[in-house]
């Protein structure tokens, strides 16, 4: 399974089952250690799968109420530098939108820039520009429903704590953009660290997904 495939899974006119359907197999494969694929557990919160890296391309699953806790240093509020079609593989998922301003009076947040290295380090950098940030309502999507996120977007995903979510993720970089995140005015640069999962707890975990997976297709 490629970008491209997909891609066209994601489009309209598509099946709405489609993209779980086409997920389905490659996480079969991962479960049965067929496909030699670690997880990520990412600062955040969540259990990362990364399926496809290719160029300015990217597909993940997100499995979210796994167990895994947030690095309490990590920034919920963030932008990214690729614009993204979330899929919603089972649960809610929440995206809340951050609307943020220049401020040079009465700030609320700092800009940092956030470098990740091909280690599973990333390294967030105060800049010098302050803000001043209003989170909207968020807006939740459900098993089967799709969401799009723009490259540069500040928001925050907003999930029950504990409650089982997972959600199949495109993403395509786009040049000019960098990832940034909103921390403290006064907040240091720091480093948070997104770490390998063992290979039978993550056959375990993705197990675990692809029963919820079948359940929602045999609703």
């Amino acid at each position: 399974m490629d970008y491209d495939t997909l891609d066209r899974l994601f489009r309209p006119g598509a099946p709405r089952e489609a993209p779980r359907a086409g997920i389905a197999d490659v996480l079969e494969d991962i479960a049965r250690g067929r496909r030699r694929l670690r997880a990520v557990h990412h600062p955040l919160g969540f259990l990362c799968l990364p399926l496809v890296r290719d160029g300015a391309h990217g597909v993940c699953v997100h499995l979210f109420g796994t167990g895994a806790r947030p690095d309490p240093t990590a920034a919920p509020m963030h932008a990214h530098s690729w614009e993204l079609r979330s899929y919603v593989l089972y649960g809610r998922v929440g995206n809340l939108p951050v609307t943020v301003t220049d401020a040079a009076h009465a700030p609320t947040h700092r800009i940092f820039e956030v470098i990740s290295a091909p280690s599973g380090v990333d390294e967030l950098r105060p800049t010098p520009r302050l803000v001043r940030c209003e989170p909207g309502p968020a807006a939740a999507s459900g098993s089967g429903e799709t969401y799009s996120l723009p490259a540069g977007e500040f928001h925050a995903t907003v999930v029950t704590r504990d409650e089982p979510a997972a959600t199949l993720v495109l993403g395509r970089s786009l040049p000019g953009h960098t990832d940034l995140s909103l921390g403290p005015l006064h907040g240091r640069g720091h480093r948070t660290v997104r770490r390998l999962c063992g290979a039978e707890h993550t056959e375990r975990t993705v197990r675990t997904a692809l029963r919820r997976i079948h359940a929602e297709q045999r609703e």
